[in-house]
């Protein structure tokens, strides 16, 4: 008789299925909720998802669903759909768990509020959860592969939830790392993705590993500025969820954002760069947002900013130009 399942993941896209697969690679019975019936189906009769994490098999603990009704009862959730469709999904839960850990990427727009961190929407829609946040340097194969990662798991309960959550979600492989910054990790991950846009233009352009080493240094100091003025730690910024992800997503073509701005570099549109994608480039939502709130909360982000003028058609050659030719100041400026 086979156990009931112990974790539930939201979204079977290639990061929902990789949490999944290496949740249960020791026999951990996990549930994982597809948006699409055929995909559940796929996972259920051949142990693979070959949509959206072809050529790695599942483990035979990893069960799909597409009924958002079977989640019910689940103590900790693990909700990696993409950040735009995160509060639909959770509003449709009936039943919320004990621990929700949101595990997307991104700053969704709010008409009233400008825009909400994952974990605000996550408290709107699910008020009685205890809230944490996984974030870090995690590329979905890899993960799923079982091959080492280290995340910062950022728990909006405390030592309290890290108690619940760390036995349950460690791994051999798969290591996190405790913070209580639910802020900081949440906006190193999704202003990482705007980056990694910038890096791929970058290497669209042919302008060298130089350029791009800079790019890197000159974005982190935007990330921790934004961070700070949303009253983040500085600290959390400069370890997994902030420079590791940073890193690994603005030096590999495997990074959805990195690929995008790669295309946008090599002459592209947006809509042509992002036309018949089934995986989502978080950082192309997330930009616009971003250059918002920086303008709102007097934030310099001149990267991200550029970004957002490429993604709105401006010649990626007339942005870098534009960069190179800013005023000459302090590297580490006040603001």
């Amino acid at each position: 008789m086979s156990r009931a399942p112990a974790i539930g993941v939201l979204g079977a896209g290639a990061w929902g299925t990789a949490l999944a697969a290496m949740l249960a690679a020791d026999g951990t019975p996990v549930l994982i909720w597809a948006h699409e019936a055929a995909v559940a189906d796929d996972i259920n009769t051949t142990n693979h998802n070959r949509a959206f994490l072809p050529g790695v098999p599942l483990p035979e603990g990893v069960r799909a669903t597409s009924a958002l009704a079977d989640l019910a009862g689940l103590p900790a959730i693990l909700a990696a759909v993409p950040a735009q469709h995160l509060g639909p999904v959770l509003g449709a839960l009936t039943a919320t768990p004990q621990d929700l850990v949101v595990c997307a990427k991104g700053i969704a727009a709010d008409a009233a509020q400008g825009g909400l961190l994952m974990s605000d929407v996550a408290r709107g829609h699910c008020p009685t959860a205890e809230c944490a946040v996984l974030s870090g340097p995690t590329f979905a194969h890899e993960v799923a592969l079982g091959l080492p990662t280290a995340v910062t798991l950022a728990c909006g309960g405390g030592p309290a939830q890290w108690g619940r959550l760390a036995p349950l979600l460690s791994r051999p492989a798969f290591r996190p790392y405790y913070s209580d910054d639910v802020v900081g990790a949440q906006i190193g991950g999704a202003v990482k993705n705007v980056l990694a846009i910038a890096c791929g233009i970058v290497a669209g352009l042919g302008l060298g590993e130089n350029a791009r080493a800079a790019l890197i240094a000159r974005g982190f100091a935007e990330m921790t500025r934004f961070a700070i003025a949303r009253s983040a730690q500085a600290h959390t910024l400069a370890g997994l969820a902030g420079l590791g992800d940073l890193v690994l997503t603005c030096s590999s073509p495997a990074s959805r954002n990195f690929a995008l701005g790669r295309a946008l570099g090599e002459g592209l549109s947006a809509a042509e760069a992002l036309a018949g994608k089934r995986s989502v480039a978080e950082g192309a939502t997330t930009a616009p947002v971003l250059v918002r709130l920086a303008r709102e909360w007097q934030v310099e982000m001149p990267i991200v900013a550029g970004v957002v003028a490429i993604l709105e058609g401006a010649s990626p050659r007339e942005v870098v130009a534009a960069l190179l030719t800013r005023p000459l100041t302090a590297e580490h400026a006040a603001r």
